[in-house]
């Protein structure tokens, strides 16, 4: 069993099309997460993704807007894919702090360092759940002016859908289940596993966790 970094531990891994019954084991007790899509999985639909962007837009220039902190690794495997021109800025919003549920409200934390206006805009997120985020996010960006406006999300989780929002370009549509990997954390833990998995935490926590 080799280390992990941070506090967990890798045991087994195999590719799959389905929910894998491989997992992380953490050190905090009660706590662990099942692997739900594998690094090989996201890494091919994300070089997809990345031909199925290029080809609406020809060869015309790209600006990719990453939504921090979750999309960081989505956004820089993406813009490696895409070939062409390719310039890329962040973004940060706030809506669920330490916790596993939305406070309901969005608030902009960081903004861009660069104008968009006339420039095409790629919003690349890692997980479409409610939608509040993106609603929020897509209304400042319109009055900004981009040439066009698209959105990219690794992860849609259609059952928690409350505004009426979609994305141009998915990943993967999952079950409602808290996730965490590539980017994903709970409590700012888990970003850095491989992996996208479904976290499991102990008997004791009475909520369901639910992603943002």
């Amino acid at each position: 069993m080799s280390a992990l970094r941070g506090t967990l531990v890798k045991r087994v891994r195999k590719a799959s099309n389905k929910p894998s019954e491989d997992a992380y084991t953490s050190s905090r007790p009660g706590e662990s997460v099942r692997i739900l899509i594998s690094r090989e999985r996201i890494r091919a639909r994300i070089q997809e993704i990345a031909r199925e962007i290029r080809k609406e837009f020809g060869a015309e220039p790209l600006h990719l807007v990453g939504v921090l902190k979750g999309a960081v690794f989505f956004l820089a495997d993406l813009a490696r894919e895409i070939p062409g021109e390719v310039s890329f800025d962040f973004i940060a919003v706030s809506s669920y702090g330490k916790n596993t549920h939305s406070s309901g409200q969005v608030r902009l934390t960081r903004d861009l360092d660069s104008s968009i206006e006339g420039k095409n805009v790629v919003v690349v997120e890692d997980i479409l759940d409610t939608g509040m985020t993106l609603k929020y996010l897509l209304g400042v960006f319109r009055n900004r002016k981009p040439k066009k406006l698209r959105v990219a999300v690794l992860l849609d989780k259609p059952e928690r859908r409350i505004a009426e929002v979609h994305a141009d370009y998915t990943g993967f549509s999952i079950p409602n289940e808290f996730v965490v990997g590539y980017g994903l954390d709970y409590a700012e833990r888990y970003r850095n596993l491989l992996d996208v998995g479904i976290l499991k935490l102990p008997e004791s926590t009475h909520e369901a966790p639910a992603s943002p």
